[in-house]
Order: structure tokens, then C-alpha cells, then sequence
């Protein structure tokens, strides 16, 4: 069974739209995709610069602690 010229280029016609809506589509996918990858590298860095915070916080109680406990130590004395 063969198709009328006027089918034909319906045919082609549809196979474009096809072809257009599955380049949009992939456009999209990787737009987003690029868009949550640079949410989870900001999120990252947002959270290694609390990583940083906390450790200097810790660093600075210990040597609070250290200086207290020497003080003690010194007042026993």
C-alpha cells in the first residue's frame, strides 16, 4: 500500500515535529540538568565553608579549654 503525495508530506511533516519536540525536549533535560548541578556545587561550597567555620570554632573552644585547665592548674599551686 503506498501513500498519496498529500500523505507523504503530512508524513514528513509529523516525522519533523517529532524530531523538533524531541530536540526541545533535550535541550530542556540538559538545561536542567546543568541547572542542578551548579545548585549541588553552590550547596557544596556553602557547606565547606561551614565545615570551615565549625572547625575553627572547635579549634578556639579547645584552646579556651587548654588556657582554662593551665589557669586551674597554676591557681592550685
Amino acid at each position: 500500500m503506498y501513500l498519496s503525495e498529500f500523505e507523504e508530506i503530512i508524513a514528513f511533516i509529523a516525522c519533523g515535529l517529532i524530531l523538533v519536540a524531541f530536540g526541545v525536549s533535550t535541550y530542556k533535560n540538559i538545561k536542567t540538568t546543568i541547572a542542578e548541578e551548579k545548585e549541588k556545587e553552590a550547596e557544596k561550597k556553602e557547606n565547606e565553608e561551614k565545615i570551615k567555620v565549625l572547625i575553627k570554632y572547635i579549634k578556639t573552644k579547645t584552646a579556651l579549654l587548654k588556657k582554662l585547665e593551665q589557669l586551674k592548674k597554676e591557681k592550685e599551686e
